[in-house]
């Protein structure tokens, strides 16, 4: 396992930031990579905030600045994890049957039932963020909110959970992370947004964010699990996605 390499796969990977390919990767790197994830989401993290803190000094309007810093996460991400969204939800509701859906989810086509996946996340997506300017420490909630969201990523893959087919991403990566190292993953990123909730004062909302966030993100991986035998890659993209949407509505 070479941490340089884990690095370069998580950043090549999950943003669209230029760095060398690894050298080797293997299960080990791959883990490790899954488990720097929310350190990759630290520009994008940046980028959001600063979008937030624009909007609460007059400069953007709300609704609008939502819309830009969503449009900034799917840019940076090269749109993967919305892409993992859309192709998951077509899968999961083609067919009833495993084969049928891994086959349209690895045609790459957005069906309407992945366009109006995709509608609602990025609408509450924007409307979250807009709502979190009128909170003091706004940007750093939304900053918080983004880089717990990959944390998703290191959960997804903790070991037990298998990959849904023997090539792709999923199959790199899932089952590669200990399930200790996901939980410290989570809880590290989790205390981010406990952190930023809280500060100002008692916040329920804030409080039980993550709660609910890994909450959903188990039903998405029973589900995975269930029509698909595992996770894929587009899976993951769905983890981080609705990990993202739980915390952001919940925050705001």
């Amino acid at each position: 396992m070479s941490l340089p390499d884990s690095w370069r796969l998580a950043v090549g990977t999950l943003t669209r930031i230029p760095v060398k390919p690894p050298e080797t990767i293997d299960r080990p790197t791959a883990g490790l990579a899954m488990a720097l994830a929310p350190l990759t989401a630290v520009p994008a993290a940046g980028g959001v905030a600063l979008l937030v803190w624009l909007s609460q000094e007059g400069h953007l309007a709300p609704l609008a600045m939502g819309l830009v810093a969503v449009g900034f996460l799917a840019w940076l991400s090269r749109l993967l994890h919305l892409d993992g969204l859309s192709d998951t939800v077509d899968g999961l509701t083609a067919s009833t049957d495993r084969a049928r859906s891994l086959e349209v989810m690895r045609s790459g086509t957005a069906g309407p039932a992945g366009v109006v996946a995709l509608v609602v996340v990025i609408g509450i997506q924007a409307v979250s963020l807009a709502a979190l300017t009128t909170h003091d420490l706004g940007p750093l909630l939304a900053a918080a909110c983004v880089v717990t969201s990959r944390s998703a990523l290191a959960v997804a893959c903790v070991r037990g959970v298998p990959a849904a087919r023997p090539d792709g991403l999923g199959a790199t990566v899932a089952g590669t992370v200990h399930p200790v190292t996901a939980l410290l993953v989570f809880l590290a990123t989790a205390g981010l947004v406990w952190v930023a909730a809280l500060l100002p004062g008692f916040d329920l909302g804030g409080l039980l964010a993550p709660a609910l966030a890994l909450v959903a993100l188990a039903g998405v991986l029973v589900v995975a699990r269930r029509r698909l035998g595992g996770v894929t890659g587009d899976v993951l993209g769905a983890c981080v996605e609705v990990t993202l949407v739980v915390l952001l509505l919940c925050v705001a």
